[in-house]
């Protein structure tokens, strides 16, 4: 029988914290990252107990952004208890209806106005004490695409001008990125980690990797999800409306819909070569290779919107010749 010293320490802070011995403690889905939750259920309690090893995961940036989006009466985890050098936290828990899996074109409309209307208080959120979504960071996430994917999942050998070509429009992603307003951004906004709750706003979890950056990338991260794909004019319908009320509140300002129709898409191809590394990644480094079946998905994404600029042609021609459809 394996031995999880980490569960074992997990449920003596419980009984501790708690002062009982009589709960279940029952697995919950997990996410891509080294975190694991567990619903903590018994006869006065019902919290969704965390274990994020403080060696792996930024804990401290987990309990500031969720004060500042509490502070802000957003709908997110209650931390109720925290061991937080250990890792251990207790949470409120949101159930487990996520938008993922109710979702349907009856219902669209009404579950992404929610997650509009608490992507406007988000991105009017103070970033002053978050992390920049610097140019560093947004190429170290793009050669995750030519590291994991290219290199480990597919074994391509690249050519010096194939290296060269995906370096500069890596550089052209990234200009688009940087010159966009920057704001707070959530960085993981998209079907997975919205909950349907009663309440105005959807219950929002996984924000632990918050920074201050592009106005576009929730909003591309929400409308062309990895994990759930609409038609493209459907999405489209949704970008102008949420432009329309980032302008009325001010969120932006002097800026055309064409402007940011293109910012919002080239933001989409570095946001989905991103993903498609860390899918890959996943499987290859970290034994989960279920997100391998969102590649085909995310990568359609690339596919569709690369032929249209100019900053991407190279990128798509590339596609088309080494990677099979």
């Amino acid at each position: 029988m394996q031995i999880d010293p980490r569960y074992a320490e997990l449920k003596e802070w419980i009984n501790d914290t708690l002062g009982i011995t009589d709960y279940e403690l029952t697995t919950v889905s997990g996410d891509a990252s080294f975190r694991r939750y567990f619903r903590l259920v018994s006869d006065k309690h019902n919290y969704i107990a965390v274990d994020a090893p403080p060696d792996k995961e930024n804990n401290k940036i987990f309990t500031d952004v969720t004060h500042l989006l509490e502070a802000e009466g957003l709908p997110v985890p209650h931390i109720f208890y925290c061991a937080l050098n250990f890792g251990y936290f207790l949470l409120s828990d949101f159930g487990d209806t996520l938008f993922l899996n109710i979702l349907n074109d009856n219902n669209a409309d009404e579950l992404y106005a929610k997650a509009f209307d608490a992507l406007l208080i988000i991105q009017k959120t103070s970033a002053v004490s978050l992390p920049p979504y610097d140019y560093s960071l947004l190429h170290q996430e793009m050669e995750l695409f030519r590291e994991w994917y290219l290199g480990k999942n597919l074994t391509l050998k690249l050519t010096e001008d194939e290296n060269k070509n995906l370096t500069s429009v890596f550089e052209k992603l990234t200009d688009n990125a940087l010159q966009q307003p920057q704001v707070f951004v959530h960085r993981d906004y998209h079907s997975r980690n919205l909950m349907h709750i009663d309440n105005a706003y959807p219950g929002i979890i996984d924000y632990q990797d918050a920074v201050c950056g592009p106005v576009t990338y929730d909003l591309v991260s929400l409308l062309r999800d990895c994990y759930i794909q609409w038609p493209e004019e459907k999405i489209q319908n949704w970008v102008q409306n949420y432009f329309q009320q980032i302008i009325t509140r001010n969120i932006i300002d002097n800026i055309d819909f064409e402007i940011f129709s293109k910012w919002f898409d080239l933001m989409g191809i570095q946001r989905h070569l991103k993903a498609i590394g860390i899918f890959s990644r996943l499987n290859f480094r970290d034994s989960k290779p279920n997100y391998l079946q969102d590649i085909p998905r995310t990568l359609s994404y690339i596919r569709n919107i690369a032929p249209k600029y100019p900053e991407t042609q190279n990128l798509a021609q590339f596609i088309k010749k080494r990677i099979p459809s």
